[in-house]
């Protein structure tokens, strides 16, 4: 109907491949108020990334909650709130397969920014931010229940979408696509390699 041609599988099985091009780290001058960041925590950040008009600081996860004080508590900083935490699971990014990410928003000067920090597949640990921000609780536990990364000194970090006895974490990409059983009437999903053919 559409012109598709072969399966029309877009999950990958039907061998469409997109390579993954991650953005280059960025040198200085940032430009603006990046670089007023950016010197403040210079001494805590790895490596800072530019794209789309938007400022990631790379920081090592040792390193994370003395960012986060940073950002909270330095009158040229206030970032007073912290909008998100989340993750990315890159499977080929060997000793950094787990990618957290939270997102910085300064009420009083208006900015937002992102930090990143990695950790490997095998040890997949972050210092929670819940005692500088409170606001951190559910999204670290969405973070934990969706890609299995834990939260040291999270307060209760427990399920908050799958249920208690779910195995495995449903967004890492080594998850299986299909085949889970669904707790209604007994139905099961396809895996998609499986599911029957449209045209």
């Amino acid at each position: 109907m559409f012109g598709v041609r072969g399966t029309g599988d877009t999950s990958g099985f039907g061998g469409l491949v997109a390579p993954v091009v991650l953005p280059t780290a960025a040198q200085r001058p940032f430009g603006g108020w990046f670089d007023t960041v950016a010197d403040k925590l210079d001494a805590l950040i790895e490596s800072v990334v530019i794209h789309r008009g938007e400022i990631t600081f790379h920081v090592h996860r040792d390193n994370l909650l003395a960012v986060a004080k940073l950002l909270r508590d330095d009158p040229a900083l206030r970032f007073e709130f912290l909008s998100g935490v989340s993750a990315v699971h890159y499977p080929g990014d060997t000793g950094r397969e787990l990618h957290a990410v939270y997102h910085f928003m300064s009420y009083t000067w208006n900015r937002r920014i992102r930090v990143e920090s990695s950790a490997p597949d095998g040890d997949a640990h972050f210092p929670s931010l819940v005692p500088l921000y409170p606001a951190a609780d559910w999204h670290e536990r969405e973070t934990w229940d969706m890609f299995g990364i834990i939260f040291d000194g999270h307060p209760a970090l427990t399920r908050i979408l799958m249920p208690d006895d779910w195995p495995g974490h449903p967004q890492r990409k080594d998850y299986p696509l299909g085949g889970i059983p669904v707790e209604y009437k007994g139905a099961t999903i396809a895996p998609p390699d499986q599911r029957r053919s449209y045209s």
